[in-house]
Protein backbone atom coordinates (compact mmCIF):
# COMPACT_ATOMS: atom_id res chain seq x y z
CA UNK A 1 0.00 0.00 0.00
CA UNK A 2 1.31 3.44 -0.73
CA UNK A 3 0.27 6.62 -0.35
CA UNK A 4 0.37 9.14 -3.16
CA UNK A 5 0.67 12.78 -3.22
CA UNK A 6 0.02 14.40 -7.06
CA UNK A 7 -1.74 16.99 -8.70
CA UNK A 8 -5.70 16.15 -10.03
CA UNK A 9 -5.37 15.93 -13.75
CA UNK A 10 -8.20 16.97 -15.85
CA UNK A 11 -10.00 13.50 -17.15
CA UNK A 12 -10.90 13.81 -21.11
CA UNK A 13 -14.21 12.85 -20.60
CA UNK A 14 -15.87 14.30 -17.37
CA UNK A 15 -19.75 14.68 -17.00
CA UNK A 16 -21.09 17.55 -15.55
CA UNK A 17 -22.27 15.82 -12.48
CA UNK A 18 -18.54 14.58 -11.52
CA UNK A 19 -17.27 17.75 -11.94
CA UNK A 20 -20.54 19.24 -9.33
CA UNK A 21 -19.57 16.46 -7.12
CA UNK A 22 -16.08 17.15 -6.65
CA UNK A 23 -16.97 21.18 -6.56
CA UNK A 24 -19.09 19.46 -3.68
CA UNK A 25 -16.44 17.78 -2.26
CA UNK A 26 -13.68 20.90 -1.84
CA UNK A 27 -16.26 23.26 -0.98
CA UNK A 28 -17.01 25.23 2.40
CA UNK A 29 -13.21 24.70 3.98
CA UNK A 30 -13.21 28.13 4.21
CA UNK A 31 -15.33 30.84 5.85
CA UNK A 32 -13.71 33.44 3.74
CA UNK A 33 -16.12 35.55 1.65
CA UNK A 34 -16.39 34.72 -2.50
CA UNK A 35 -15.72 38.47 -3.70
CA UNK A 36 -17.90 38.26 -7.10
CA UNK A 37 -19.35 40.03 -9.29
CA UNK A 38 -18.98 43.08 -11.68
CA UNK A 39 -16.10 45.92 -11.20
CA UNK A 40 -18.54 48.32 -10.75
CA UNK A 41 -22.41 48.48 -10.65
CA UNK A 42 -23.25 49.96 -13.85
CA UNK A 43 -26.67 51.25 -14.40
CA UNK A 44 -28.28 49.42 -11.03
CA UNK A 45 -28.88 52.90 -9.15
CA UNK A 46 -28.24 54.09 -5.81
CA UNK A 47 -29.62 51.02 -4.30
CA UNK A 48 -26.54 49.07 -6.15
CA UNK A 49 -23.66 51.64 -5.56
CA UNK A 50 -24.44 51.30 -1.81
CA UNK A 51 -24.28 47.27 -2.00
CA UNK A 52 -20.87 47.47 -3.87
CA UNK A 53 -19.55 50.06 -1.94
CA UNK A 54 -20.73 47.54 1.25
CA UNK A 55 -18.90 44.73 0.08
CA UNK A 56 -15.74 46.63 -0.82
CA UNK A 57 -15.63 47.78 2.75
CA UNK A 58 -16.44 44.57 4.27
CA UNK A 59 -13.61 42.34 2.35
CA UNK A 60 -10.57 41.34 3.58
CA UNK A 61 -8.71 43.63 1.49
CA UNK A 62 -9.91 46.83 2.02
CA UNK A 63 -9.97 45.73 6.16
CA UNK A 64 -5.91 44.89 5.29
CA UNK A 65 -5.26 47.99 3.65
CA UNK A 66 -7.58 50.11 6.68
CA UNK A 67 -5.56 48.47 9.17
CA UNK A 68 -2.18 49.08 7.46
CA UNK A 69 -3.45 53.15 7.51
CA UNK A 70 -4.17 53.44 11.09
CA UNK A 71 -0.90 52.00 11.70
CA UNK A 72 0.53 54.67 9.41
CA UNK A 73 -1.60 57.38 10.93
CA UNK A 74 -0.08 56.78 14.44
CA UNK A 75 3.50 57.26 13.01
CA UNK A 76 2.88 61.30 13.13
CA UNK A 77 1.19 61.06 16.80
CA UNK A 78 4.57 59.14 17.99
CA UNK A 79 6.93 61.73 16.34
CA UNK A 80 5.09 64.78 16.73
CA UNK A 81 4.41 66.20 20.26
CA UNK A 82 0.37 65.74 21.48
CA UNK A 83 -1.74 68.58 23.45
CA UNK A 84 -3.41 65.97 25.49
CA UNK A 85 -0.14 64.45 26.18
CA UNK A 86 2.69 67.31 27.36
CA UNK A 87 1.32 70.94 26.18
CA UNK A 88 4.36 72.07 27.08
CA UNK A 89 6.34 70.32 24.39
CA UNK A 90 3.94 71.32 22.10
CA UNK A 91 4.74 74.76 22.17
CA UNK A 92 8.11 74.35 22.22
CA UNK A 93 7.66 72.31 19.06
CA UNK A 94 5.99 74.98 17.42
CA UNK A 95 8.70 77.09 18.46
CA UNK A 96 11.53 75.46 16.73
CA UNK A 97 9.15 74.80 13.25
CA UNK A 98 7.54 77.63 13.11
CA UNK A 99 7.25 76.99 9.09
CA UNK A 100 5.29 74.03 9.53
CA UNK A 101 2.84 74.98 12.23
CA UNK A 102 0.37 76.05 9.75
CA UNK A 103 0.03 72.69 7.55
CA UNK A 104 0.58 70.72 11.02
CA UNK A 105 -2.16 72.25 12.77
CA UNK A 106 -4.88 71.73 9.60
CA UNK A 107 -3.27 68.30 9.62
CA UNK A 108 -4.61 67.97 13.41
CA UNK A 109 -0.91 66.89 13.74
CA UNK A 110 -1.17 67.52 17.33
CA UNK A 111 -3.94 65.78 18.06
CA UNK A 112 -4.04 62.85 15.64
CA UNK A 113 -5.77 60.60 18.11
CA UNK A 114 -8.89 62.74 17.68
CA UNK A 115 -8.49 63.83 14.62
CA UNK A 116 -11.44 64.01 11.84
CA UNK A 117 -9.19 61.83 9.67
CA UNK A 118 -7.60 59.08 12.30
CA UNK A 119 -11.22 58.90 13.65
CA UNK A 120 -12.70 57.88 10.23
CA UNK A 121 -9.92 55.18 9.20
CA UNK A 122 -10.38 53.70 12.57
CA UNK A 123 -14.63 53.78 12.66
CA UNK A 124 -14.57 52.16 9.17
CA UNK A 125 -12.18 49.88 10.40
CA UNK A 126 -14.38 48.69 12.71
CA UNK A 127 -17.79 48.67 10.64
CA UNK A 128 -15.15 46.51 7.88
CA UNK A 129 -14.29 43.98 11.02
CA UNK A 130 -17.73 43.50 11.50
CA UNK A 131 -19.54 43.49 8.29
CA UNK A 132 -16.94 40.41 7.81
CA UNK A 133 -16.53 39.26 10.83
CA UNK A 134 -20.69 38.26 11.12
CA UNK A 135 -21.65 36.47 7.32
CA UNK A 136 -18.65 34.12 8.24
CA UNK A 137 -20.10 33.57 11.46
CA UNK A 138 -23.10 32.55 10.96
CA UNK A 139 -21.37 30.28 8.04
CA UNK A 140 -18.90 28.51 10.29
CA UNK A 141 -21.91 27.99 12.61
CA UNK A 142 -23.76 26.25 9.74
CA UNK A 143 -21.07 23.84 9.18
CA UNK A 144 -20.61 23.40 12.40
CA UNK A 145 -24.44 21.71 12.49
CA UNK A 146 -23.86 20.20 8.57
CA UNK A 147 -22.48 16.79 7.85
CA UNK A 148 -19.42 16.32 5.82
CA UNK A 149 -20.02 15.77 2.28
CA UNK A 150 -20.64 12.69 0.19
CA UNK A 151 -17.02 10.86 -1.41
CA UNK A 152 -16.31 11.93 -5.42
CA UNK A 153 -17.16 9.84 -7.87
CA UNK A 154 -13.16 9.52 -8.65
CA UNK A 155 -11.56 9.32 -5.29
CA UNK A 156 -8.69 8.92 -7.96
CA UNK A 157 -8.72 12.29 -8.84
CA UNK A 158 -7.52 13.94 -5.70
CA UNK A 159 -4.16 15.19 -4.11
CA UNK A 160 -3.40 12.51 -2.02
CA UNK A 161 -5.19 8.89 -2.63
CA UNK A 162 -4.66 5.55 -2.06
CA UNK A 163 -6.35 1.78 -2.50
CA UNK A 164 -6.06 -2.05 -2.29
CA UNK A 165 -8.24 -5.01 -2.45
CA UNK A 166 -9.27 -7.44 0.75
CA UNK A 167 -11.23 -9.93 1.58
CA UNK A 168 -13.24 -8.12 4.22
CA UNK A 169 -17.06 -7.48 3.28
CA UNK A 170 -17.61 -3.78 2.60
CA UNK A 171 -19.87 -3.26 5.61
CA UNK A 172 -16.79 -4.14 7.56
CA UNK A 173 -14.30 -1.91 5.86
CA UNK A 174 -16.63 1.09 6.33
CA UNK A 175 -17.00 0.02 10.21
CA UNK A 176 -13.77 -0.18 10.87
CA UNK A 177 -12.83 3.08 8.56
CA UNK A 178 -15.93 4.51 10.88
CA UNK A 179 -13.66 3.63 14.29
CA UNK A 180 -10.18 4.66 12.92
CA UNK A 181 -10.83 8.12 11.35
CA UNK A 182 -13.17 8.70 14.74
CA UNK A 183 -10.22 7.59 16.62
CA UNK A 184 -8.46 10.16 15.07
CA UNK A 185 -10.81 13.14 16.27
CA UNK A 186 -12.25 13.30 12.73
CA UNK A 187 -16.04 14.05 12.30
CA UNK A 188 -17.42 10.89 10.61
CA UNK A 189 -20.63 10.44 8.21
CA UNK A 190 -21.97 6.90 6.86
CA UNK A 191 -23.08 6.78 3.19
CA UNK A 192 -24.41 4.17 1.21
CA UNK A 193 -20.70 2.75 0.31
CA UNK A 194 -18.23 5.54 1.65
CA UNK A 195 -17.59 6.93 5.13
CA UNK A 196 -16.69 11.08 4.91
CA UNK A 197 -14.96 12.77 7.57
CA UNK A 198 -14.14 15.82 8.35
CA UNK A 199 -11.61 17.74 10.70
CA UNK A 200 -9.77 21.37 11.65
CA UNK A 201 -12.88 23.04 12.11
CA UNK A 202 -10.91 25.12 14.61
CA UNK A 203 -8.64 26.75 12.27
CA UNK A 204 -11.61 28.69 10.68
CA UNK A 205 -12.52 29.21 14.59
CA UNK A 206 -9.29 30.44 15.56
CA UNK A 207 -9.64 33.03 12.21
CA UNK A 208 -12.70 34.30 13.60
CA UNK A 209 -11.58 34.47 17.08
CA UNK A 210 -8.45 36.30 15.42
CA UNK A 211 -10.61 39.02 13.67
CA UNK A 212 -13.50 39.31 16.77
CA UNK A 213 -10.16 40.12 19.06
CA UNK A 214 -9.37 42.72 16.63
CA UNK A 215 -12.57 44.26 16.93
CA UNK A 216 -12.26 44.01 21.30
CA UNK A 217 -8.60 45.87 20.70
CA UNK A 218 -10.06 48.61 18.72
CA UNK A 219 -13.29 49.03 21.45
CA UNK A 220 -10.75 48.74 24.29
CA UNK A 221 -8.72 51.29 22.49
CA UNK A 222 -11.39 53.99 22.16
CA UNK A 223 -13.04 53.26 25.60
CA UNK A 224 -9.21 54.26 27.13
CA UNK A 225 -9.09 57.07 24.99
CA UNK A 226 -12.08 58.17 25.73
CA UNK A 227 -12.64 57.09 30.01
CA UNK A 228 -9.13 57.53 30.50
CA UNK A 229 -7.78 60.01 33.50
CA UNK A 230 -3.83 60.77 34.18
CA UNK A 231 -2.69 62.88 36.65
CA UNK A 232 0.51 63.53 38.40
CA UNK A 233 1.16 65.31 42.10
CA UNK A 234 4.45 65.83 43.93
CA UNK A 235 4.51 64.76 47.75
CA UNK A 236 6.45 65.77 50.16
CA UNK A 237 7.46 63.54 52.84
CA UNK A 238 5.19 63.07 55.81
CA UNK A 239 2.44 65.36 53.50
CA UNK A 240 -0.42 63.49 52.00
CA UNK A 241 -2.75 63.55 48.81
CA UNK A 242 -6.85 63.07 48.10
CA UNK A 243 -7.56 61.73 45.09
CA UNK A 244 -9.80 65.11 44.07
CA UNK A 245 -9.45 67.29 40.80
CA UNK A 246 -8.11 70.36 42.68
CA UNK A 247 -5.20 67.86 44.37
CA UNK A 248 -3.18 67.13 41.43
CA UNK A 249 -0.54 68.91 39.85
CA UNK A 250 -1.02 68.66 36.41
CA UNK A 251 -4.18 66.53 35.00
CA UNK A 252 -5.54 65.43 31.44
CA UNK A 253 -8.71 63.05 31.04
CA UNK A 254 -11.02 61.82 27.80
CA UNK A 255 -13.56 63.52 26.50
CA UNK A 256 -16.26 61.07 28.45
CA UNK A 257 -14.61 61.71 31.62
CA UNK A 258 -15.92 62.98 34.62
CA UNK A 259 -14.23 64.62 37.86
CA UNK A 260 -16.91 62.11 39.93
CA UNK A 261 -15.38 59.30 37.87
CA UNK A 262 -12.24 59.41 40.22
CA UNK A 263 -12.63 56.46 43.02
CA UNK A 264 -11.99 58.12 46.57
CA UNK A 265 -8.47 57.09 48.23
CA UNK A 266 -5.96 59.50 50.17
CA UNK A 267 -2.40 58.22 51.15
CA UNK A 268 0.50 59.51 52.70
CA UNK A 269 4.06 59.51 51.83
CA UNK A 270 5.68 57.91 54.76
CA UNK A 271 9.42 57.97 53.61
CA UNK A 272 11.27 57.93 50.97
CA UNK A 273 14.58 55.48 50.44
CA UNK A 274 16.68 55.92 47.31
CA UNK A 275 20.39 53.68 47.06
CA UNK A 276 22.97 54.48 44.73
CA UNK A 277 26.14 52.78 42.99
CA UNK A 278 29.21 54.31 45.37
CA UNK A 279 32.39 53.36 43.43
CA UNK A 280 33.48 52.37 39.51
CA UNK A 281 32.29 53.66 36.34
CA UNK A 282 28.27 53.24 37.04
CA UNK A 283 28.70 55.38 40.16
CA UNK A 284 25.79 57.50 41.19
CA UNK A 285 23.83 54.92 39.35
CA UNK A 286 20.28 54.41 40.55
CA UNK A 287 19.71 51.02 42.47
CA UNK A 288 16.82 51.34 44.37
CA UNK A 289 13.78 53.61 44.92
CA UNK A 290 10.83 53.09 47.20
CA UNK A 291 8.23 55.04 48.48
CA UNK A 292 6.51 54.07 51.96
CA UNK A 293 3.01 55.30 51.72
CA UNK A 294 0.08 55.25 54.39
CA UNK A 295 -3.48 54.62 52.32
CA UNK A 296 -7.00 54.30 52.42
CA UNK A 297 -9.95 53.61 50.18
CA UNK A 298 -13.00 55.91 50.09
CA UNK A 299 -13.50 58.65 52.87
CA UNK A 300 -13.58 56.69 55.92
CA UNK A 301 -11.27 53.55 55.00
CA UNK A 302 -9.03 51.77 57.43
CA UNK A 303 -5.32 53.29 56.95
CA UNK A 304 -3.27 50.02 55.45
CA UNK A 305 0.74 50.16 54.81
CA UNK A 306 2.07 49.90 51.50
CA UNK A 307 5.18 50.63 49.39
CA UNK A 308 5.80 52.04 45.76
CA UNK A 309 8.49 50.98 43.21
CA UNK A 310 9.88 51.57 40.01
CA UNK A 311 7.60 50.06 37.67
CA UNK A 312 5.19 48.54 41.18
CA UNK A 313 2.52 50.39 40.87
CA UNK A 314 -0.18 51.04 44.01
CA UNK A 315 -3.70 49.55 42.93
CA UNK A 316 -6.25 51.74 44.69
CA UNK A 317 -10.33 50.91 43.72
CA UNK A 318 -9.10 50.54 39.25
CA UNK A 319 -6.43 53.14 39.55
CA UNK A 320 -2.53 52.86 39.77
CA UNK A 321 -0.29 54.92 41.28
CA UNK A 322 2.66 55.10 39.93
CA UNK A 323 6.23 56.41 41.39
CA UNK A 324 7.92 58.50 38.93
CA UNK A 325 10.56 60.74 40.40
CA UNK A 326 11.66 61.72 43.43
CA UNK A 327 14.26 65.28 44.99
CA UNK A 328 15.16 67.33 47.16
CA UNK A 329 13.07 69.95 48.95
CA UNK A 330 15.37 72.03 51.29
CA UNK A 331 13.45 74.00 54.61
CA UNK A 332 13.97 77.56 54.50
CA UNK A 333 12.78 80.19 57.28
CA UNK A 334 12.41 84.32 56.92
CA UNK A 335 12.42 86.50 59.38
CA UNK A 336 11.90 90.03 58.79
CA UNK A 337 13.72 93.06 60.10
CA UNK A 338 11.87 92.99 63.45
CA UNK A 339 12.83 89.32 64.21
CA UNK A 340 9.65 87.11 63.57
CA UNK A 341 9.54 84.42 61.62
CA UNK A 342 7.04 85.03 58.32
CA UNK A 343 7.88 82.06 56.23
CA UNK A 344 8.93 78.63 57.32
CA UNK A 345 8.50 75.74 54.60
CA UNK A 346 10.11 73.03 52.20
CA UNK A 347 10.66 74.39 48.92
CA UNK A 348 10.98 71.29 46.63
CA UNK A 349 13.38 71.44 43.81
CA UNK A 350 13.08 70.35 40.23
CA UNK A 351 16.23 68.16 39.38
CA UNK A 352 18.20 69.16 36.20
CA UNK A 353 20.60 65.95 35.98
CA UNK A 354 21.42 62.45 37.10
CA UNK A 355 23.49 63.72 40.03
CA UNK A 356 20.18 65.94 41.65
CA UNK A 357 21.50 68.99 41.14
CA UNK A 358 18.49 71.02 41.55
CA UNK A 359 17.19 74.18 40.86
CA UNK A 360 13.84 76.14 42.06
CA UNK A 361 12.73 79.29 43.96
CA UNK A 362 11.52 80.51 47.22
CA UNK A 363 8.47 82.67 46.91
CA UNK A 364 7.84 84.78 50.14
CA UNK A 365 4.15 86.10 49.27
CA UNK A 366 2.37 87.48 52.48
CA UNK A 367 3.49 88.93 55.78
CA UNK A 368 6.68 90.83 54.83
CA UNK A 369 7.44 94.33 55.44
CA UNK A 370 10.62 96.09 55.06
CA UNK A 371 12.24 98.24 57.58
CA UNK A 372 10.37 101.09 56.35
CA UNK A 373 6.69 99.51 57.35
CA UNK A 374 5.89 98.92 53.57
CA UNK A 375 4.62 95.57 52.45
CA UNK A 376 6.75 93.76 50.22
CA UNK A 377 7.11 90.29 48.62
CA UNK A 378 10.69 88.45 48.99
CA UNK A 379 12.12 85.87 46.38
CA UNK A 380 14.72 84.13 45.98
CA UNK A 381 16.38 81.82 42.93
CA UNK A 382 17.59 78.45 44.45
CA UNK A 383 20.33 75.95 43.49
CA UNK A 384 20.74 73.18 45.13
CA UNK A 385 23.53 70.02 45.49
CA UNK A 386 23.07 66.95 47.17
CA UNK A 387 26.98 66.38 46.88
CA UNK A 388 29.12 70.07 46.73
CA UNK A 389 32.65 69.57 45.26
CA UNK A 390 33.63 72.21 47.43
CA UNK A 391 34.63 76.11 47.01
CA UNK A 392 37.23 76.19 44.19
CA UNK A 393 36.73 72.85 43.09
CA UNK A 394 34.44 73.66 39.78
CA UNK A 395 30.67 74.96 39.20
CA UNK A 396 28.09 74.49 41.56
CA UNK A 397 26.79 70.92 40.45
CA UNK A 398 26.40 67.85 42.33
CA UNK A 399 29.09 65.31 42.31
CA UNK A 400 26.86 62.33 43.98
CA UNK A 401 22.97 62.45 44.04
CA UNK A 402 23.19 61.10 48.02
CA UNK A 403 23.14 63.73 50.92
CA UNK A 404 26.96 63.93 51.17
CA UNK A 405 27.82 67.49 51.66
CA UNK A 406 24.23 69.45 51.07
CA UNK A 407 25.00 73.10 49.75
CA UNK A 408 22.16 75.61 48.76
CA UNK A 409 22.53 79.01 46.90
CA UNK A 410 20.27 81.83 46.93
CA UNK A 411 20.33 85.17 45.44
CA UNK A 412 17.97 87.40 46.70
CA UNK A 413 15.12 89.99 45.41
CA UNK A 414 11.77 92.26 46.82
CA UNK A 415 9.01 93.70 45.08
CA UNK A 416 6.36 92.43 43.28
CA UNK A 417 6.47 88.59 42.45
CA UNK A 418 3.17 88.82 40.49
CA UNK A 419 0.67 86.43 42.13
CA UNK A 420 -1.78 89.14 42.85
CA UNK A 421 -2.18 89.16 39.19
CA UNK A 422 -4.24 86.06 38.67
CA UNK A 423 -1.96 84.79 36.24
CA UNK A 424 -0.82 81.09 36.45
CA UNK A 425 2.92 81.08 37.42
CA UNK A 426 5.81 78.34 37.58
CA UNK A 427 6.89 77.09 40.94
CA UNK A 428 10.28 76.42 39.86
CA UNK A 429 10.75 79.68 38.26
CA UNK A 430 11.08 83.25 39.62
CA UNK A 431 9.48 86.23 37.72
CA UNK A 432 11.75 89.00 38.73
CA UNK A 433 10.10 92.08 35.37
CA UNK A 434 8.51 93.66 38.68
CA UNK A 435 11.64 93.02 41.07
CA UNK A 436 14.75 94.72 42.09
CA UNK A 437 17.67 93.02 43.49
CA UNK A 438 19.31 93.06 46.89
CA UNK A 439 23.01 94.38 46.44
CA UNK A 440 25.93 93.25 48.51
CA UNK A 441 28.81 95.69 49.29
CA UNK A 442 29.91 95.72 45.77
CA UNK A 443 26.80 96.60 44.11
CA UNK A 444 26.30 93.59 42.63
CA UNK A 445 23.21 90.78 43.09
CA UNK A 446 23.35 89.38 46.82
CA UNK A 447 23.79 85.78 46.54
CA UNK A 448 25.14 83.16 49.35
CA UNK A 449 26.25 79.61 49.33
CA UNK A 450 24.76 78.03 52.34
CA UNK A 451 25.53 74.03 54.64
CA UNK A 452 22.08 73.31 56.84
CA UNK A 453 21.92 75.55 59.89
CA UNK A 454 23.51 78.51 57.84
CA UNK A 455 21.70 81.83 57.84
CA UNK A 456 21.74 84.61 54.81
CA UNK A 457 21.36 87.83 56.36
CA UNK A 458 20.14 90.77 53.88
CA UNK A 459 21.64 94.05 52.94
CA UNK A 460 20.47 96.35 55.41
CA UNK A 461 18.87 94.68 58.20
CA UNK A 462 15.76 93.67 55.99
CA UNK A 463 15.77 90.43 57.36
CA UNK A 464 17.22 86.96 57.80
CA UNK A 465 17.55 83.67 55.94
CA UNK A 466 18.05 80.78 57.25
CA UNK A 467 18.98 77.26 55.77
CA UNK A 468 17.07 75.07 58.29
CA UNK A 469 16.99 71.65 56.78
CA UNK A 470 16.48 69.01 53.84
CA UNK A 471 12.96 67.14 52.92
CA UNK A 472 12.23 65.20 50.51
CA UNK A 473 9.61 64.54 48.35
CA UNK A 474 8.20 61.99 45.34
CA UNK A 475 6.14 62.45 42.49
CA UNK A 476 3.34 59.94 41.64
CA UNK A 477 1.35 59.18 38.59
CA UNK A 478 -2.29 58.35 39.12
CA UNK A 479 -3.79 56.86 36.31
CA UNK A 480 -7.34 54.98 35.61
CA UNK A 481 -8.00 53.17 32.30
CA UNK A 482 -10.83 50.91 32.41
CA UNK A 483 -9.91 49.38 29.62
CA UNK A 484 -6.89 47.54 30.12
CA UNK A 485 -7.64 44.09 30.72
CA UNK A 486 -9.56 44.06 27.62
CA UNK A 487 -7.23 45.37 25.32
CA UNK A 488 -5.21 42.39 27.04
CA UNK A 489 -7.60 39.74 26.75
CA UNK A 490 -8.09 40.61 23.16
CA UNK A 491 -4.36 40.72 22.44
CA UNK A 492 -4.05 37.28 23.76
CA UNK A 493 -7.07 36.09 21.93
CA UNK A 494 -5.72 37.86 18.92
CA UNK A 495 -2.41 35.30 19.35
CA UNK A 496 -3.90 31.98 20.13
CA UNK A 497 -6.34 32.80 17.55
CA UNK A 498 -3.85 33.58 14.52
CA UNK A 499 -1.42 30.75 15.71
CA UNK A 500 -4.78 29.00 15.15
CA UNK A 501 -5.62 29.62 11.70
CA UNK A 502 -1.88 29.32 10.91
CA UNK A 503 -0.72 25.87 12.45
CA UNK A 504 -4.27 24.17 11.81
CA UNK A 505 -5.34 22.51 8.48
CA UNK A 506 -9.15 22.47 7.58
CA UNK A 507 -9.48 18.67 5.62
CA UNK A 508 -11.53 15.65 4.41
CA UNK A 509 -10.75 12.15 4.24
CA UNK A 510 -13.13 10.00 2.33
CA UNK A 511 -13.17 5.88 2.82
CA UNK A 512 -14.97 4.04 0.25
CA UNK A 513 -15.34 0.06 0.11
CA UNK A 514 -17.36 -1.88 -2.72
CA UNK A 515 -17.29 -5.57 -3.76
CA UNK A 516 -15.94 -6.34 -7.42
CA UNK A 517 -17.01 -8.50 -9.96
CA UNK A 518 -14.41 -11.35 -8.47
CA UNK A 519 -16.45 -11.16 -5.14
CA UNK A 520 -12.96 -8.76 -3.69
CA UNK A 521 -13.82 -6.07 -2.10
CA UNK A 522 -12.02 -3.02 -3.46
CA UNK A 523 -10.94 0.39 -0.91
CA UNK A 524 -10.13 3.30 -2.04
CA UNK A 525 -8.82 6.33 0.58
CA UNK A 526 -8.27 9.56 -0.56
CA UNK A 527 -7.73 13.38 1.31
CA UNK A 528 -8.29 16.66 0.34
CA UNK A 529 -7.37 19.83 2.25
CA UNK A 530 -8.50 23.59 1.33
CA UNK A 531 -4.30 24.07 0.14
CA UNK A 532 -1.20 21.67 -0.45
CA UNK A 533 0.42 20.53 2.41
CA UNK A 534 3.16 17.85 2.94
CA UNK A 535 0.75 17.10 5.72
CA UNK A 536 -1.82 15.38 4.43
CA UNK A 537 -0.78 12.73 2.39
CA UNK A 538 1.46 11.49 5.79
CA UNK A 539 -2.06 11.79 7.67
CA UNK A 540 -3.55 9.96 5.23
CA UNK A 541 -0.79 7.24 5.10
CA UNK A 542 -1.23 6.32 9.00
CA UNK A 543 -4.96 6.25 8.66
CA UNK A 544 -4.47 3.97 5.81
CA UNK A 545 -2.45 2.17 7.37
CA UNK A 546 -4.58 1.49 10.69
CA UNK A 547 -7.21 0.74 8.08
CA UNK A 548 -5.05 -1.90 6.52
CA UNK A 549 -4.03 -3.52 10.06
CA UNK A 550 -8.10 -4.40 10.30
CA UNK A 551 -8.85 -5.19 6.51
CA UNK A 552 -5.33 -6.54 5.36
CA UNK A 553 -4.75 -6.97 1.60
CA UNK A 554 -6.61 -10.29 -0.09
CA UNK A 555 -4.44 -13.02 -1.79
CA UNK A 556 -3.03 -11.89 -5.08
CA UNK A 557 -5.06 -13.21 -7.85
CA UNK A 558 -4.20 -14.42 -11.18
CA UNK A 559 -4.75 -11.79 -13.78
CA UNK A 560 -6.97 -12.76 -16.77
CA UNK A 561 -4.94 -12.10 -20.01
CA UNK A 562 -8.18 -10.64 -21.77
CA UNK A 563 -8.61 -8.21 -18.64
CA UNK A 564 -7.14 -4.77 -19.72
CA UNK A 565 -4.87 -3.52 -17.20
CA UNK A 566 -6.18 -0.08 -15.82
CA UNK A 567 -3.74 2.40 -15.97
CA UNK A 568 -2.83 5.31 -14.06
CA UNK A 569 -3.25 3.66 -11.39
CA UNK A 570 -0.33 4.44 -8.74
CA UNK A 571 -0.34 3.53 -5.22
CA UNK A 572 -3.07 0.70 -5.69
CA UNK A 573 -3.12 -2.09 -3.73
CA UNK A 574 -3.84 -5.69 -4.82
Amino acid sequence: MSTTDKASPEAPHTSTAEADTEAAAGAQLSTAPVEDGPAAPVGIGVIGWARWFWRQLTSMRVALILLFLLSLGSIPGSLVPQTQVDAMKVAQWKKDHSFWVPVAEKLQLFDVYSSVWFSAIYILLFVSLIGCIVPRTWQFVGQLTGRPPGAPRRLDRLPAYTSWRTDKAPEEVLASAKTVLGGRRFRTEARADAVAAEKGYLREAGNLAFHIALIVMLVAFACGQLFKSEGGKLVLRGKGFANTLTQYDDFKSGSLFSADDLPPFSFTLDRFDASYEKTGPQKGTPRDFKAYVTYSEGAHGEPRKAEIEVNKPLEIDGSKVYLLGHGYAPVISVTDSTGKVIYKDAVPMLPFDSNLSSSGAVKVTDGYRNKNGDKEQLGFNAMFVPTFAGAGQGTMLSQFPALDFPVLALSAYHGSLGVDSGLPQNVYQLNTSKMQEFKDTDGQLFKKRMLPGETMELPGGEGVVKFEGIERWATFSVTQQPANGLALGGAIAAIGGLAASLFIQRRRVWVRAVRGEDGVTVVEMAGLGRSESAKLPEELSALSADLYERAPSAPDASPNPDEEVPANREGERG
